[in-house]
């Protein structure tokens, strides 16, 4: 197998092979997770950690690496699940999948109260044209996150699967990337139907 800096010179080598060793550790902690060989909190924030270096260096370095896909062909990755992972998820599997379990320490209504606090932060920053994917991201993923604490929504929740299919979207493209006037309206509009929904939800408990 080639190494990983020997197709990008001495100016690029160092970037390549923090590049190479993100994907290797993300597929490592993935096989380690589906064999119950971590704990959900600790998978969690250790892919997290990942997602975030991968995204900050591939946008630094698609100039010399345009294609993550045949950056891991040509040095024969064999990793899959982190492709899955960092290239199409863009979150851990514990909150695409809903997985993640609270601990008794966290109650619904702290759950409760940062899904709130959440939904209204995302709100407030498309009002303050805060439309940069690196900066709708981050508060998409929060609002996941949050009402995964939420034990007494049904598993098929409308507001977070809108929340999540944005989240989607939004991963594929650059960190940089600003969202057009009309993505920006619409997008406004289903975080305020998700959030009244999801109060709605929680008053027919």
């Amino acid at each position: 197998m080639a190494n990983a800096t020997d197709a990008f010179g001495i100016s690029g080598s160092g970037i390549a092979k923090h590049l190479y060793a993100i994907i290797k550790t993300t597929e490592k902690l993935e096989r380690a997770f589906v064999r119950d060989a971590i704990d959900a909190e600790q998978y969690e924030e250790a892919c997290g950690k990942l997602i975030g270096q991968f995204r900050v260096l591939w946008s630094s370095m698609k100039d010399t690496v345009p294609s993550v896909e045949k950056f891991m062909s040509d040095y024969n990755m064999q990793c899959p699940m982190a492709a899955t992972r960092l290239l199409h998820s863009g979150m851990p599997a514990t909150v695409e999948h809903r997985t993640k379990q609270s601990r008794a320490s966290d109650p619904e209504a702290l759950g409760v109260a940062e899904t709130v606090q959440h939904f209204i932060t995302a709100m407030d920053s498309l009002k303050l044209n805060l439309v940069a994917v690196d900066q709708i991201c981050p508060i998409l993923l929060d609002i996941m996150s949050s009402m995964d604490k939420v034990q007494t929504l049904p598993p098929d929740c409308a507001p977070r699967d809108k929340v999540r299919s944005w989240y989607s979207k939004l991963y594929q493209k650059p960190a940089n990337y600003e969202l057009p006037e009309d993505d920006v309206r619409q997008l406004m509009y289903e975080l305020e139907a998700s959030y009244n929904m999801f109060l709605a939800t929680l008053r027919k408990k």
